[in-house]
């Protein structure tokens, strides 16, 4: 819209002498349709604009559009291989559209840093690869890696946050378990206790 609104302004010729009016209600339209768009980027937590993904045997995605407000649950279903995977992994950062663009909280994300991307969103994986001699305690405090200097430990505050999605995924009574001596269901709510603990105003589950 941006776009055609451009070049509708480039396209205006001189015009009698009423024109100076005429040009002034031109540009407070264009002035309001543009704080109407910013206002609905506002709204907005994530918003996934025309994206288009293809792996080699063919499209995934073609044109998807999606908007997510602030606090809103959405949920995505479909049957096996539809994309749902798909777009999830192009949200995360871990996949590229080839075209359109993904923003999160305004931002796109092809121009986001990992540890600014890991500050705005988390992600509970189905299969995750987990390190057994680690504790569950050890599993969740990583998450708070993105809020952090380099070299720098966690605090006590980062624990606290810990101990806080611990209790909120009832695991908090694993904290000192072995990530290897705890069943399937103990690790997943450990993941998604993980991801809490990420502290990010997107949760991809």
């Amino acid at each position: 819209r941006r776009h055609r609104n451009g070049l509708l302004w480039s396209a205006v010729l001189p015009v009698p002498a009423e024109a100076p009016q005429q040009r002034s209600d031109v540009r407070e339209g264009l002035t309001a349709k543009h704080a109407e768009i910013a206002e609905a980027e506002q709204r907005n937590m994530l918003v996934v604009d025309n994206i288009h993904f293809a792996y080699r045997n063919g499209p995934v995605l073609d044109g998807l559009g999606l908007e997510v407000g602030r606090g809103e649950i959405v949920g995505v279903v479909g049957p096996n291989g539809s994309g749902k995977t798909t777009l999830l992994r192009l949200i995360s950062g871990v996949l590229r559209p080839s075209g359109g663009r993904i923003r999160i909280d305004t931002q796109d994300v092809a121009e986001l840093s990992p540890s600014r991307l890991a500050r705005l969103i988390a992600v509970v994986p189905q299969n995750p690869a987990l390190p057994d001699g680690f504790t569950v305690l050890d599993l969740v405090l990583m998450a708070r890696n993105p809020h952090l200097k380099l070299l720098q430990w966690e605090g006590q505050t980062d624990l606290d946050i810990a101990v806080r999605a611990l209790e909120a995924t009832e695991t908090l009574d694993l904290a000192d378990r072995p990530l290897g001596t705890v069943s399937g269901g103990e690790r997943q709510r450990a993941m998604v206790a993980m991801a809490l603990a990420q502290e990010t105003p997107v949760l991809l589950l």
